[in-house]
């Protein structure tokens, strides 16, 4: 199936490593122009020199996601190197290492890096794809928000907030073109779950990935798929998110946990 997505611009917040450099090969392969962000100058220049390698189109840009400057800086650059931006994916996330004795202060430090982050870029992109009366606003949760641990609550708290805010955002974008959408991932097997994983399953005499995998599906985040996805892998669900076959998607959060909420 043809996605539509050749020529579209994409804007890829924390597209530097893991799903988010993941994603940018996925979409940069279906023909997007693909802006990568990192938070420094050449940060993202070793995920960038990969899709170009492949004669696909890339660029990186950088900036701080905390500030109405840094993010105008991002959006500035994208749209130097490739033109407005038709996509964009707020990927980029992180938890703060926080407990229930962290400074609420903290817990602010982790809402700005995990909501208002995608907030400041979501209000810079809108005025043009009004304009367009095309676009696509992707935001990356986490499916550990069904079921969140007593440690990073700032980051599942942050995170429990974006099904909300999307569907208030597709309301507020109803009928212009635009769409708002929520993903949202179980495990992940990026360079450093694997690595966790490995250091784990060593431990029970386990030295394979293969191995690893299952010993990690039924140890750590059981699911029903008994595998554990890619970067690449979620950024195929993005890419269908983001087509022009989705267009009547919106307001959504897709759990895309291979069934861990019921495993």
């Amino acid at each position: 199936m043809d996605l539509g997505l050749k020529g579209k611009v994409v804007l890829i917040s924390g597209g530097y490593r893991g799903t988010g450099a993941g994603t940018a090969q996925v979409l940069a392969a279906e023909g997007a122009k693909v802006a990568v962000h990192g938070f420094h100058v050449a940060q993202a220049d070793e995920v960038v020199a990969k899709i170009t390698a492949a004669n696909l189109d890339a660029a990186s840009v950088d900036g701080d996601l905390g500030t109405n400057a840094g993010v105008k800086r991002i959006v500035d650059q994208t749209t130097e190197a490739f033109g407005p931006i038709d996509i964009l994916v707020n990927n980029y996330g992180a938890p703060s290492q926080t407990n229930w004795d962290t400074s609420p202060d903290t817990w602010l430090e982790g809402w700005n890096k995990n909501v208002l982050s995608g907030v400041r870029l979501t209000q810079a992109v809108i005025p043009s794809m009004r304009e367009k009366k095309w676009g696509r606003i992707i935001f990356v949760g986490t499916i550990g928000t069904e079921k969140p641990s007593n440690k990073n609550p700032d980051y599942y708290s942050a995170k429990g907030a974006l099904p909300t805010l999307v569907r208030s955002l597709a309301r507020e974008l109803q009928g212009s073109g635009v769409t708002a959408n929520l993903v949202s991932p179980g495990m992940i097997a990026t360079d450093e779950v694997r690595e966790m994983v490995l250091r784990r399953a060593t431990r029970e005499g386990i030295d394979t990935w293969q191995e690893a995998e299952q010993w990690a599906v039924t140890n750590m985040m059981p699911n029903l798929t008994r595998r554990i996805p890619t970067p690449e892998d979620i950024g195929r669900f993005i890419a269908f998110v983001a087509s022009e076959a989705a267009w009547h998607l919106t307001a959504a959060d897709l759990k895309v946990d291979g069934g861990a909420v019921d495993a």
